[in-house]
């Protein structure tokens, strides 16, 4: 038992890693909380799907990944970028319609089982589009290679990551959430057109520097 403790301390450490930075997914992440908290619910665990799945790549092929996903990183870092502009385009324009943003009439209600798996699927579809994820993970379980051979500390780190994560995600839910019961509409509606301003310029900041087209 005392065997698995480091390593799955280290899975810890590496998913608190990747998810306290706050990005673009943090910031969806409490705009989504604010709107209804068990869709957020299910967008955190998309969130931490998504980084337990890079993790588990990385653990069984960690110089694999960094060597394939680094030549067309810029290229990921591109894709990913304009998926992040169309959300951020898409959220202001509707922030602007309404005093708060409303609810798509074509989507699944917001409470709803259908609405939660539509969260939580969208949130994976938009963490598994960051490279710097997968390179991130790639890294950190290439230096302790020889600490994840075996399969019993392998799922030990891979149980860290994954818990690490998840509770970070459901912590910016609550406080997501919480935000959400005590402002106004007004100032609601103000917070998400400053979020998703906040997610059109990290968009940028990932796209550049622009793919070499020589």
């Amino acid at each position: 038992m005392n065997g698995l403790l480091s390593p799955a301390l280290s899975g810890a450490a590496a998913g608190l890693g990747v998810a306290m930075p706050m990005g673009a997914m943090s910031v969806l992440l409490l705009q989504e909380a604010v709107r209804h908290r068990r869709t957020a619910v299910a967008a955190a665990a998309g969130i931490a799907t998504a980084d337990l799945g890079y993790a588990a790549l990385a653990t069984a092929l960690g110089p694999w990944v960094a060597s394939h996903v680094s030549p067309v990183e810029a290229w990921i870092r591109l894709a990913s970028a304009a998926i992040l502009l169309s959300l951020a385009a898409h959220g202001l324009h509707r922030s602007t319609r309404a005093p708060g943003p409303g609810p798509d009439p074509s989507a699944p209600p917001a409470g709803s089982a259908a609405g939660a798996a539509r969260a939580y699927g969208r949130y994976v579809g938009l963490t598994a589009v960051n490279p710097t994820t997968a390179l991130y993970f790639a890294a950190l379980t290439t230096a302790q290679a020889t600490a994840l051979t075996a399969p019993a500390p392998a799922a030990a780190f891979l149980t860290g990551v994954a818990a690490a994560s998840l509770l970070w995600q459901q912590a910016l839910v609550a406080v997501g959430a919480l935000a959400g019961r005590r402002i106004s509409p007004a100032a609601r509606a103000w917070t998400f057109r400053l979020g998703y301003g906040l997610v059109a310029a990290y968009a940028v900041k990932i796209a550049v520097p622009l793919p070499d087209l020589a």
